[in-house]
């Protein structure tokens, strides 16, 4: 039975049974513990925690997830995965135990003929908690199995919580025995590879206290509404079903496996360390396709760095079994071909996909070239030193300038037997971190409250009644004031704060608009709104300097977003839905926006192209925004359900998280139509103009364009004319001739920088000669040894005294730089009496250079230095 196929059956049968079949939550959450998805409750958590209330009494969903916690065991067993798809049915509130036991045994053991998955009940096991003993008693009464197979274990293995106060209760897992030759008789308890567990069945009764680990904290008390969780492992399913040994080996993951194999030209089962890398690929290239297709982008912070280090370990695992090309375009089509009859958004976006895809290996196939020579240099350099740990100052210099990820340094380092220093590498990226923070704190200071201190005030009063998108002003009173140490009774003049109101019409930066500024204003008190955030679902917290006299919890307060900031961020914000569909008009519908930033006056938006955008390209896009603004299309607002909403073709960010009822922003209808929470304008006249300003690359395969808006926009062209005024001027010619005229200024500087290179070239050549005929003689070996003067070169210098050598006798030119660089360059005849200009280099510079035995330099020599130790060539020559 194909995965496709056993999705399926999981969702209908559900469906059937009252569920609501719910769509899969993109990969990227909003829940600021976790970079994505990681278990198929995590999109009903406010549901099941009784956060919020829960849309439907029954659902059932098919999750896609990611783990990276264990990446590293990823290949090497048959149960680790970096992407998986997690069935799942929800009662939140309704039925329980009984009901949950019996779908899931009637799923498992039901004839396929009848929708079921045909599992033998004769090699079903369940487990139960050991104090559960009603789930005992209903698994023996539904399912007729012996108390042999029902095995009781402890809170480590059955029992769940999330790890801290909250919901919790007793849970029950099935497993299959998949037969001896997979391992021993015994049961789950005794070999979990034989008996596989595939559904787990979480029953969601009590509340626990505070606590540390899986067992020892208080159970408060029985929940007033319990909830069933449940989470069936599709590629587990999938790995019984089609009886192959593991999730590696499904129909979703063995074609990329095996065209993997093809490519490297080894066979799939003859060598287990191949064999560990071909697993790794045929997962990681799964997971990168399925991070691409919602929406994350390679980079160098958070989820783009979990997305670049998969992307990354697939590659090298290619090259590692000695495929050399790219491996990327021959990979990515396989994956692709088997996840779309699920997720058909892999195909359609498989152009957008695969650029960012390419890209991200054409650039990493760079990195490796580079960074890999460094790292075996420096690798036999402690191993000659008899060492076995690798600085952790040459890790951070690699991820630093080389851009190697420290996974990656570690191991390549570990493949070579040498550790890595990680504590100093992490003392040094700490450093770098404070820097950047500190840096953040200089331009924006003080006053941020800490979650828990926000999070009472929430529970206390409840969400903020946020009123952005109708006013501009609100009477409000103060909720709270807040500081670093907590809550504050008064914030006085010249103190920056946290303020909380029960009211507010300022909007919290989200969606890529930056927050409003304003004032709040009462009787006695006077403060200038600096940035506005919804650190918790529901609150909005508004940073503020008192700039008057003092504001305290319970004053009523005017507060007012300033009109003239409002109206900017709502042209910058209109003009970036602009822009993004001018950019689909005439690049194609692959220039999708992946992240975006906008305030009054200025907006930029990332988008996946490889390659820039010529002059003419740039002007077309600018030119199909403003021929937008002239037409004064009209912008529309409408809420509709999420499932219209994509039925209307309105786009999506892929970072965003959304509600069953959205927000969709049209500009003229379907010329742009996107889910959006932020604030517009109401014609597109209003934006004034888009003024590009700027088009070049943030990271492999994404490109940036910045602008002007409005006023600023108007701004940036009249400057743009004044400086093209000015360069007529100093020319003397007039504006229209200005490109013929600065290319002929261009053609004759570079026939200058021509000759002068033909000259330098020339008096180098000239001084070598004279520098050869200078040579001394140290036992049979001509040596000559030169200071660079101004404008020279000292590995060309080098070089050319070498060539002048005679060819027929040993020969070594050093030449050194005020820099303290020195290079020293062999003849053939000098390499083959025994010489080497690595060793010599080194003895030169007391063991800092290297390079090839005919060719070598190094650094770092004082410039009072310099001439002493090139002194000593002849006699490192001679042997003394």
């Amino acid at each position: 039975m194909r995965t496709a196929e056993i999705r399926t059956r999981f969702l209908d049968f559900f469906a059937t049974r009252g569920h609501t079949v719910v769509p899969s939550a993109p990969l990227p959450t909003p829940d600021p513990t976790l970079l994505f998805v990681n278990a198929g409750m995590v999109p009903f958590k406010p549901y099941l925690t009784g956060e919020s209330a829960a849309p439907w009494p029954r659902a059932a969903s098919v999750q896609k997830c990611v783990r990276t916690l264990d990446i590293e065991e990823v290949g090497k067993t048959t149960r680790h995965g970096s992407f998986f798809q997690m069935n799942g049915n929800f009662s939140l509130g309704d039925y329980f135990k009984e009901e949950a036991i019996a779908f899931a045994w009637e799923l498992s053991t039901a004839a396929p003929a009848d929708g079921g998955y045909g599992l033998d009940p004769e090699r079903i096991w369940v487990t139960v908690h050991h104090a559960d003993e009603e789930s005992r008693a209903l698994w023996r009464r539904i399912s007729g199995l012996p108390d042999a197979r029902i095995v009781a274990r402890g809170d480590e293995d059955n029992f769940w919580s999330m790890g801290v106060p909250g919901p919790c209760g007793p849970c029950s897992e099935l497993y299959y025995d998949r037969g001896p030759a997979f391992g021993r008789e015994g049961g789950p308890a005794v070999d979990e590879d034989r008996f596989m567990e595939f559904w787990n069945l979480v029953f969601m009764q009590f509340e626990r206290g505070e606590g540390p680990g899986k067992s020892g904290y208080p159970i408060l008390g029985e929940l007033p509404r319990r909830n069933i969780d449940t989470g069936m492992g599709l590629e587990r399913m999938a790995t019984l079903l089609q009886g192959v040994d593991n999730l590696y080996e499904t129909d979703e993951t063995r074609p990329v496996l095996d065209r993997a194999a093809a490519l490297a030209a080894v066979r799939y089962g003859a060598d287990p360390a191949a064999d560990v890398r071909l697993r790794v690929v045929a997962d990681h290239v799964r997971t990168a396709l399925m991070l691409l297709a919602d929406g994350t982008a390679p980079g160098n912070e958070g989820r783009g760095y979990v997305l670049r280090r998969i992307l990354r370990r697939a590659v090298r695992s290619m090259r590692q079994l000695g495929y050399q090309d790219p491996a990327l375009p021959e990979l990515l089509p396989v994956s692709r071909d088997r996840m779309a009859p699920s997720y058909p958004e892999v195909a359609e976006q498989f152009a957008r996909i695969s650029d960012q895809a390419y890209a991200e290996e054409e650039a990493f196939r760079a990195t490796l070239r580079q960074g890999t020579a460094v790292l075996d240099t420096a690798v036999a350099k402690v191993k000659a030193e008899g060492g076995r740990s690798l600085p952790g100052a040459q890790a951070f210099l690699l991820h630093d300038t080389y851009g190697f990820p420290v996974d990656l340094t570690l191991e390549m380092a570990a493949e070579q037997g040498v550790e890595v220093d990680r504590e100093g590498f992490t003392a040094l990226m700490a450093e770098q971190r404070e820097r950047a923070r500190a840096d953040a704190r200089a331009r924006k200071s003080g006053g941020s409250a800490d979650t828990s201190a926000l999070r009472a005030v929430l529970d206390a009063h409840g969400p903020t009644d946020w009123v952005a998108w109708e006013a501009l002003a609100t009477e409000s009173r103060v909720l709270a004031v807040l500081g670093a140490e907590g809550p504050l009774p008064v914030a006085a003049a010249g103190r920056i704060a946290t303020v909380v109101l029960d009211r507010s019409p300022f909007y919290a930066e989200s969606g890529g608009q930056e927050s409003d500024a304003g004032r709040l204003s009462s009787a006695s008190a006077e403060a200038e709104v600096l940035d506005v955030q919804r650190p918790l679902p529901g609150l909005v917290a508004h940073q503020v300097r008192v700039t008057g006299g003092e504001l305290a919890p319970g004053d009523t307060v005017h507060a007012a977003v300033d009109p003239e900031w409002r109206l900017g961020a709502r042209q910058a914000h209109s003009g970036t839905h602009v822009l993004h569909a001018a950019l689909r008009e005439v690049l194609g519908p692959t220039a999708l926006q992946a992240g975006s930033y906008n305030r009054p006056g200025y907006l930029r938006l990332d988008f996946p192209w490889r390659g820039g955008l010529s002059a003419g390209v740039r002007g077309a896009v600018e030119e199909a925004a403003n021929r937008a603004l002239r037409r004064d299309l009209p912008v529309d607002v409408r809420w509709m359900t999420l499932p219209e909403a994509k039925e209307l073709g309105a786009l999506a960010l892929f970072d965003e998280t959304y509600g069953e009822r959205v927000r969709v922003v049209e500009i003229g209808g379907a010329w742009s139509r996107e889910l959006c929470g932020g604030t517009h304008v109401g014609h597109a006249s209003q934006i004034g103009t888009v003024a590009l300003a700027s088009e070049g690359s943030v990271g492999a395969g994404m490109r940036r364009i910045e602008a002007a808006v409005g006023v600023e926009g108007f701004g940036y062209l009249a400057r743009e004319r004044d400086l093209v005024s000015r360069i007529a001027e100093q020319l003397g010619a007039p504006r229209a001739e200005l490109p013929e005229r600065i290319a002929g200024l261009l053609d004759r500087l570079k026939a200058a920088d021509r000759e002068n290179a033909r000259l330098r070239q020339r008096a180098v050549l000239e001084r070598a000669a004279a520098l050869a005929g200078q040579a001394v003689r140290a036992a049979g070996t001509r040596v000559v040894t030169a200071v660079a003067e101004d404008g020279e070169e000292p590995r060309a210098l080098a070089q050319a005294v070498r060539d002048r050598l005679p060819a027929a006798h040993p020969g070594v030119a050093a030449v050194g730089a005020p820099s303290g660089t020195v290079v020293v360059a062999l003849n053939e005849a000098g390499r083959a009496s025994g010489l080497d200009a690595g060793a010599l280099v080194k003895e030169l510079l007391h063991g800092r250079g290297g390079g090839s035995p005919v060719l070598a330099q190094g650094g770092g020599l004082p410039a009072g230095e310099l001439r002493a130790a090139l002194d000593r060539l002849p006699g490192l020559v001679a042997g003394g």
